[in-house]
């Protein structure tokens, strides 16, 4: 009798451990996979992809906003892992980034409020935080996106852009048939 009850209750710890693994995994899967700069242009090169840069702080309150309701919806986040090669890129981080040959510094590094450079290259310096980058397959910048967005204004946003409709279509047309039905 003892040996048959430690087998149920070793057979049910088992089955809780894979069903928590398997929730665990589940829910990886519907966050958005974040690529550091350079891992994302290295995967471009081998599978092209739009890529979509969210240049941050960790001072930003917005981004924290945007961190903690858009990029956690699920929608959002199975969509962008789809189309886009996800960054996360720190504006005042310390770490230099290769990009076309050429590395990109923080000159002050460690002080408070310094810029990278990458971070003003892809702003054009026009630093303003949270700011949205999104990048063709030729790693070339499209347009720079900046402001707290809600899953409702950023959802037509990032379907502009993987679907190609910035090729043809003006983003206000696109925007105002996007939620209407057929």
């Amino acid at each position: 009798m003892r040996s048959n009850q430690f087998f149920k209750i070793s057979a049910l710890s088992f089955i809780l451990l894979f069903v928590h693994i398997f929730s665990l995994n589940a829910q990886d899967n519907k966050a958005i996979k974040w690529y550091t700069f350079e891992e994302a242009i290295a995967l471009n090169a081998k599978k092209p992809k739009l890529i979509f840069i969210d240049v941050f702080t960790e001072w930003c309150g917005w981004c924290k906003k945007m961190d903690a309701s858009t990029f956690a919806d699920l929608k959002v986040a199975e969509y962008m892992n789809k189309h886009y090669y996800c960054v996360k890129l720190d504006a005042e981080q310390s770490e230099p980034v290769n990009f076309m040959g050429k590395t990109y510094i923080n000159p002050k590094a460690g002080e408070k409020r310094s810029t990278h450079q990458i971070a003003a290259v892809l702003l054009q310096n026009k630093m303003s935080y949270p700011s949205y980058v999104f990048m063709n397959e030729k790693n070339q910048i499209l347009t720079v996106v900046k402001g707290f967005m809600t899953m409702e204004n950023f959802d037509p946003v990032i379907h502009w852009f993987a679907e190609r409709a910035y090729l043809t279509i003006p983003y206000k047309d696109y925007q105002e048939s996007f939620n209407k039905p057929n």
